[in-house]
This record gives structure tokens, sequence and C-alpha cells, in this order.
């Protein structure tokens, strides 16, 4: 049988829909930079669906560059970031904010989700002139664990930001899964009405590549694109990420690419419960964990790519199966099959 995919929801190229928006403007002129015409017409289009009109809306090639960027800008130098001790920015970017002279706080969490009181405790302990100052609240949605943040959640986390005078930075890199989830009560204007800043993933949902920064709050505005250029994230042809991003929000395709994702992640959750297999978090979304023998992971490695998660004191094997907008039906099935 042919390799079943299930170890990303990346290695694709774009959806048809924006790859024919890409290849029908190929050989159109446009301005650099992202002062071009794509670029402007998504901005109008983001601050309607946000409801935000002022909002500042910038195009960056990847999301460790994302994150690196928006954090570099938003603090001083002895300033840092709470942050899950799963999140992104502490595990899987090899130290990409402590190179520009940041330290990230990690907060433990089990599905990666950080709480007020996570952010009480970091607050409390750094009460001294000399550490460091906590300035941002850095969280993923999704999170690393598939994990989907409800709005009363949001909304706790925005006061806690208040209360402390932090700034609220929504890693956004599988927002279209969070948005999709049946689990989820946040709509994107409920997200930047309590975030200071966000970003639309493309990469992971339907984009060639390309994130898309969304700054609400003044006090972050000013020279985010001097950070941008001093960072390399200044894309010269940046009518290339205006393009795909106008394709992907164009009749809510964004969306429904991250339903059709969380629509194939949760039927394969169902399948894997059914046939007796517990899981390391709550399935909610397109990351799926279950928990199974190393012996049963590796027979099932033959036929299918995935990511092996976390070896068990008990010797099992927590795997990761990640569904995305071009998984099948039959996808699934053959997996199930197996099992």
């Amino acid at each position: 049988m042919d390799m079943i995919f299930l170890k990303n929801d990346y290695s694709l190229g774009a959806h048809p829909q924006v790859f024919q928006a890409l290849a029908e403007q190929n050989l159109t002129p446009s301005d650099s930079y992202s002062n071009d015409t794509f670029c402007t017409q998504t901005t109008e289009l983001v601050r309607q669906i946000t409801g935000q009109p002022g909002a500042d809306v910038h195009f960056i090639a990847g999301g460790t560059l994302t994150n690196l960027v928006c954090l570099a800008a938003f603090m001083r130098p002895y300033e840092a970031v709470i942050a899950a001790e799963s999140s992104h920015i502490y595990t899987h970017e090899i130290g990409a904010i402590e190179a520009t002279g940041h330290k990230v706080l990690p907060v433990p969490t089990t599905d990666g989700k950080v709480s007020p009181e996570d952010v009480d405790k970091v607050v409390a302990f750094h009460d001294m002139e000399q550490m460091v100052l906590p300035r941002v609240v850095y969280i993923s949605d999704t999170t690393e664990m598939g994990a989907v943040y409800t709005l009363d959640e949001l909304k706790a986390l925005r006061a806690c930001c208040d209360r402390h005078g932090l700034y609220l930075y929504i890693d956004g890199a599988r927002l279209a899964m969070a948005l999709g989830s049946s689990y989820n009560d946040v709509t994107l204007k409920d997200m930047a009405s309590l975030a200071d800043a966000f970003y639309f993933g493309g990469t992971k949902c339907g984009a060639l590549f390309g994130e898309m920064v969304v700054i609400i709050n003044d006090n972050l505005k000013p020279h985010f694109r001097a950070i941008m250029r001093q960072n390399g994230a200044l894309f010269a042809k940046g009518m290339l990420l205006g393009i795909q991003f106008q394709a992907l929000l164009k009749d809510d395709l964004y969306t429904k690419l991250g339903r059709q994702a969380d629509a194939m992640g949760q039927k394969l959750a169902h399948g894997i419960g059914a046939k007796g297999y517990e899981f390391a978090y709550t399935p909610v979304s397109n990351m799926i964990f279950p928990v199974m023998t190393r012996e049963k992971a590796a027979e099932l490695a033959q036929n299918v790519m995935f990511e092996k998660w976390l070896d068990n004191a008990d010797g099992t094997q927590t795997i990761r199966f990640v569904t995305s907008w071009a998984t099948t039906e039959a996808d699934i099935d053959g997996l199930l099959a197996l099992l």
C-alpha cells in the first residue's frame, strides 16, 4: 500500500485555489516589500473580518521568523516573555528568541495552555530589579498538543495581562484549526479584541508559505517594519504573500480548510478510541496523540509517516498524527485498518 502521510500539516504545496491565484497574477508587476495592491487589499479585508479598522497587518515568510520579529519588536532589552514549556518558542526554535536578547520564562502545563495562575506566579517571582521584567504572555492556539483556548480562558488571560501590564501575543500557526474545531467558541473578532497581536498561519493551512501578523495595540505598531527589515523578514516579493492570503480569506476558505483538517482529525480520534487506545491529550483538533506499545508503533511506521512524540516510563510510546486540509477519508480508513 502507499505510505499514509500523517506526520505534519505543512508538507504539501498550496491549496489549488491559492495556487491558481498565484498563477493568475504571476506576471502582474507589483510594488515591492508588501506595498503592493494585493497586500493593501488583504489588509483591508483583515480589518473588516476582525472588526479592527485600525489594525496594522504585516506579511512574513515563516513562523519562527514571525515569532522572532514580533517578540523583538514588542520588548525592551531587559524584558522577557512568559510561555508554556511546551511552546514552540521554548522548545523548537533553537534559541531564536534568546538570540534577540530576550529570555523565555517557561511554565509547566499539561496541554500547552497558559493560565492566569501561571502568569501570576512568574510575575510574583520576578520582583527584583536584578531580574528580567516579564512583558509579554505568549500562547499558541491551537497549542502544540492540539488544545484550543475557550473564550472564557482568553478573557481571563486578558484580564491577567491587564493587571500586570503585560501584552498578550497569540501564535496562530494553526489558527485555522483552532477556529475550525468543534470545541472552539472563539471568533476572529473575539481574538482581535482580546489579543494585543496575533497572526494567521498560512504555512500549515493551504499556503505555499507565509504568516500574516495583525497588530491591534497602538503601542506595538511603531517601527515594526524596521525590525522586520533588520531581521531579514521584509520580503521583497511581498505580493506573493498578499495574493495567497487574499485567496485564503476569500469565501472563508481559511476556516473551511481548518474545519476539514479538524474533521479528519476527529474521525481518526474516534476510530482510534473505538479500538481501545488511550490518548496522551484530549483530541479536539487536527493533532492526535495516541499511546501504544513500541512494537505497534514500529509496525505502523512501515506504512504510516508520523512523529514519535514521547517514550513513556511504562514502556509505551506516545506518537503524533497530524491531519491537514488535504487528508482524505481513505487515509484515515487505511490507518484504522492497520490498527
